[in-house]
């Protein structure tokens, strides 16, 4: 796994928004289509709308969710609502491009299977993703899956749901369909990362972050959540 150290957060989001550019391209000259799994934070946010003001083969690109809260839509608590603020209000998406996890419904449980059939119809079956956006919590979690949550032994399913982490549920995206990826690029900023990143790099798999494969992965990371790693950041 290749880390690279920048200088900030927002070199880290401009980093990410550059990578992406050059995934999407890639999976639409070969494939035809490109498939972004995104997941909330500030950084990613600033990320997307750096993305939004790219050239990007916007009529071949799909977005789908890493993790989503149960909460009302529109609700400041959504990844979605942020994902629309920062990306599909400034780029040409149309809105059947875009993906949302299904976490207004009654039945979380058949939502959950209904957004893995989602993913089949346009990822295929088993579902591949082009590129999947992670992020790294300080306690080690990625996506939704948390330290101590039964999700983590979920290896039968693509998506599924969490008990409360942080005063709400989630459904999250699991182990099996984020390691089929064809790539993952981490953005990690702040110091309160540090350590788990250097645990991360070590292929801890003692944090649920630890069990993510590590072969297709690129983390994008600024200068205070490297400083454990065990180099000196390179500067952008």
């Amino acid at each position: 796994m290749r880390i690279e150290a920048l200088a900030d957060a927002d070199a880290v989001a401009r980093a990410g928004a550059a990578f992406t550019v050059g995934e999407a391209r890639a999976a639409v000259a070969a494939r035809g289509r490109f498939i972004m799994a995104v997941s909330g934070g500030h950084t990613p946010w600033t990320m997307l709308r750096a993305l939004a003001d790219q050239d990007l083969p916007w009529p071949d690109v799909h977005i789908v969710q890493v993790d989503e809260r149960v909460a009302p839509a529109g609700h400041p608590d959504r990844n979605l609502t942020h994902l629309q603020e920062s990306l599909l209000a400034h780029c040409p998406l149309r809105p059947e491009q875009v993906h949302a996890m299904p976490v207004e419904s009654a039945d979380l449980e058949s939502a959950s299977g209904q957004y893995t059939a989602t993913l089949q119809q346009i990822a295929g079956t088993p579902a591949v993703l082009d590129l999947a956006h992670l992020g790294l919590g300080p306690d080690g979690h990625t996506a939704s899956l948390v330290p101590g949550d039964p999700v983590l032994d979920v290896t039968d399913a693509d998506v599924a749901l969490t008990g409360l982490y942080q005063g709400r549920r989630r459904m999250t995206l699991t182990y099996p369909i984020l390691n089929r990826s064809r790539r993952i690029v981490w953005l990690v900023t702040g110091h309160e990362k540090a350590e788990m990143l250097a645990r991360l790099s070590g292929a801890d798999r003692s944090i649920p972050a630890g069990r993510i494969n590590q072969h297709q992965a690129f983390v994008l990371a600024d200068r205070e959540a490297a400083a454990r790693v065990g180099r000196e950041p390179s500067r952008r």
